[in-house]
């Protein structure tokens, strides 16, 4: 089959590699319909995140058709129509008991490569390092899905393969943010980053319940389908004095009740900051530049919640101090999709959220070296790249 594999520090190609196969009796072979782009590939593209090795097909957010089951599904049928949560669950552990399914204790047979730097390992997540257990990615025509009756979802009547297309990880993950801001009635909600995350994060708040939802960014394409496509409310970080300040002004003085971080450890800011922080990226000597979690954690008000949803290293500079005087409650995790799942095909079936507003290109996996040109370099507008094995 063809796949776009990764070769070494932004050095992409589309092969052909070997076909998945039925490897344990739970398993289940799909044939990709779609998948996508995600900044989250940007970060092991770029080098900052390692574990990748030559050859290794990349890509976790995706959905297909059932076309080969094993021997032990008894629920999943060859012939449906599906959506697959990028974080493998077994459905089984304790932590999959409690819903806690990216920290799923079964599905990362690489565990002792994490240990070491996490403590216990995470789950398993398809096409994003050996260390995050190794797994063949989505951007291929087709792919292997361990525990398929846990981790493959039938898309309802109603629901088009672009919308399933981000309840893989897009939605879910900004879903997850927004649930961690235990928003109430009245509330406002900032969110830092504009990328398919970050509107899914805002989105989902007033979803909730959030009176307003404040999205921050510098990219015109994003800011305006915040704004036209989502509803949503937004700062242009590099046409103000002061993100913070900014904020105090909109929230009659107090700032956001929680703040959401959707843009992880190749953060962009302004000033004597940014150059520090990119510096010490280029030279190894930091993992992250770490701007808009700081941002965040600046702006919110006393008492509130900080989610972070972006992916980091070991962040340099961290303002403890800040967390502890202002009393704030800092809430993270790698999605727990399987949770949300029946709530988000509602939302879409009910017409409250549409995730295929994020896809602005659509393009053929012969194409997918140009895809991610496109979308790292955010050319032509791009949000989100849909690619079609």
């Amino acid at each position: 089959m063809r796949a776009l594999c990764w070769n070494g520090v932004n050095d992409l190609a589309v092969e052909t590699v070997d076909d998945p196969t039925i490897l344990n009796p739970h398993d289940i072979i799909l044939r990709v319909r779609l998948t996508t782009t995600c900044g989250s590939d940007l970060h092991f593209i770029d080098g900052y995140l390692p574990g990748m090795r030559e050859g290794d097909v990349f890509g976790h957010e995706f959905m297909g058709e059932i076309v080969d089951i094993g021997s032990e599904v008894s629920v999943r049928r060859i012939g449906e129509r599906v959506v697959v949560p990028s974080f493998i669950a077994c459905d089984r552990c304790w932590y999959c008991d409690h819903e806690l399914y990216s920290c799923c204790d079964t599905t990362n047979p690489n565990a002792q490569l994490q240990q070491p730097l996490l403590g216990y390992p995470s789950g398993g997540i398809y096409g994003y390092t050996h260390p995050f257990g190794g797994y063949a990615g989505s951007h291929a025509e087709y792919i292997r899905v361990p525990f398929g009756d846990v981790n493959c979802f039938p898309i309802p009547e109603g629901v088009s393969d672009e919308q399933a297309l981000f309840l893989s990880d897009a939605a879910p993950t900004g879903f997850m943010g927004a649930d961690f801001c235990e928003v109430s009635a009245g509330d406002t909600v900032a969110v830092f980053g504009a990328g398919g995350v970050g509107l899914m994060a805002a989105k989902s708040a007033q979803l909730l319940g959030a009176e307003r939802a404040i999205v921050i960014d510098r990219i015109p394409e994003r800011l305006s389908l915040a704004r036209h496509g989502y509803g949503l409310e937004t700062i242009d970080y590099t046409a103000v004095d002061s993100v913070h300040e900014t904020l105090r002004e909109m929230t009659g003085g107090r700032g956001p009740d929680a703040c959401i971080d959707a843009v992880g450890m190749e953060g962009h800011g302004t000033g004597v900051q940014q150059l520090y922080d990119k510096a010490k990226q280029l030279l190894h000597l930091e993992t992250d530049r770490a701007s808009a979690l700081r941002q965040a954690i600046l702006a919110c008000r006393k008492g509130g919640v900080v989610s972070v949803l972006g992916v980091y290293g070991v962040t340099d500079k961290f303002p403890m101090g800040v967390v502890t005087n202002k009393a704030l409650t800092i809430k993270s995790a790698q999605q727990h999709g399987q949770r949300y799942m029946a709530r988000l095909f509602d939302y879409v079936q009910q017409g409250d959220l549409d995730p295929a507003k994020l896809i602005t290109h659509d393009l053929p996996l012969e194409q997918g070296v140009q895809a991610y040109d496109m979308f790292k370099n955010k050319d032509d507008g791009c949000i989100r790249v849909a690619i079609r094995p």
